[in-house]
C-alpha cells in the first residue's frame, strides 16, 4: 500500500512541511524566509490542513510564486494571511492580525467559489518554491535572479514531485500569474511532465495594485477558468 493509500492528503502536507530545513545554499545576498521553525506557524499549518484536506481527493493545483513575508511567510499556509485564517477558515491565531494583499483576492475567491470547505475539497494553493527569499530585508522572487533561481531549481523539482504524489489532478494545474511563474512552469512542465496542461491565473497582487476597480470580473475568471479545469477532469 502506497503512502497516499494510508495517509490523508492533509497529513502528507503536514508530514512534509514538518521536514523543512533552512539549510538551501543560497547565492550571496540573499536568506531564506523560514517561518516552520516557529510553533505558532506549524500549529496553524497541522490545524489547517487537518481540518480541510483529512481525505484522499484528488485535487487540482495552483502554484503560486514563493511565500512572502506577510502571508504565508506568517502562517505558513499559501495565500492565507493570519486575518483570513482566523475570519474565514474559523483557526484562531495569535498572529498580528493584518491583512495581505494577495491573501484578500484569494479569499474572495474561495468564497465566491462556496467558501473553504468547499473550495479545499477541490483545490490545493501552493507554490512553485515552498520556501520563499529576501535579499536587503524584502521579499524577492525565486526568478528575479538567475544566479538564485539556478540555486534553488533542484528544489523547485523536488518540491512539485513530491507534493503530486499527494493526490494532484495531472491533467491540468494553474499558475497564479501570467508571467514569469508561469512561463517557467510550463518551461518545467515540458521537461518533466508534470502534469497534462498548465493554465495561467491573474496574480492577484497585480488585480489589486492595478484593476481593483474591475476586481470581480478578475474574481469571475477565476471562477470559470477553475470550474472548466474542474469539468475537464472529470471531478
Amino acid at each position: 500500500m502506497n503512502n497516499r493509500m494510508q495517509q490523508s492528503f492533509g497529513q502528507q502536507v503536514i508530514d512534509y512541511t514538518k521536514a523543512f530545513r533552512p539549510d538551501w545554499d543560497l547565492p550571496e545576498g540573499f536568506n531564506l524566509l523560514f517561518p516552520y521553525g516557529q510553533k505558532e506557524t506549524m500549529n496553524a499549518v497541522i490545524t489547517f490542513y487537518t481540518k480541510f484536506f483529512s481525505d484522499h481527493n484528488e485535487r487540482t493545483f495552483l502554484f503560486g510564486i514563493n511565500p512572502g513575508r506577510f502571508g504565508s511567510g506568517i502562517t505558513g499556509i499559501s495565500f492565507t494571511d493570519p486575518f483570513f485564517l482566523e475570519e474565514t477558515c474559523e483557526i484562531a491565531n495569535k498572529f498580528d492580525k493584518k491583512k495581505e494583499l494577495s491573501s484578500i483576492f484569494i479569499n474572495d475567491v474561495i468564497m465566491a467559489f462556496g467558501g473553504p470547505k468547499v473550495f479545499y475539497e477541490k483545490f490545493y494553493i501552493t507554490a512553485t518554491s515552498h520556501l520563499g527569499f529576501l535579499k536587503d530585508g524584502k521579499n524577492i522572487n525565486y526568478y528575479d535572479d538567475k544566479k538564485l533561481q539556478e540555486a534553488v531549481l533542484p528544489h523547485i523539482i523536488q518540491n512539485i514531485e513530491t507534493q503530486i504524489q499527494f493526490g494532484a489532478n495531472r491533467k491540468v494545474a494553474y499558475s497564479i500569474g501570467k508571467g514569469t511563474n508561469y512561463k517557467f512552469l510550463v518551461s518545467l512542465n515540458k521537461k518533466h511532465h508534470f502534469f497534462d496542461e498548465i493554465l495561467p491565473l491573474p496574480h492577484p497582487r497585480w488585480v489589486l495594485q492595478y484593476r481593483r476597480k474591475t476586481k470581480d470580473s478578475y474574481v469571475d475568471e477565476y471562477l470559470e477558468k477553475l470550474s472548466n479545469g474542474l469539468k475537464h477532469s472529470g471531478a
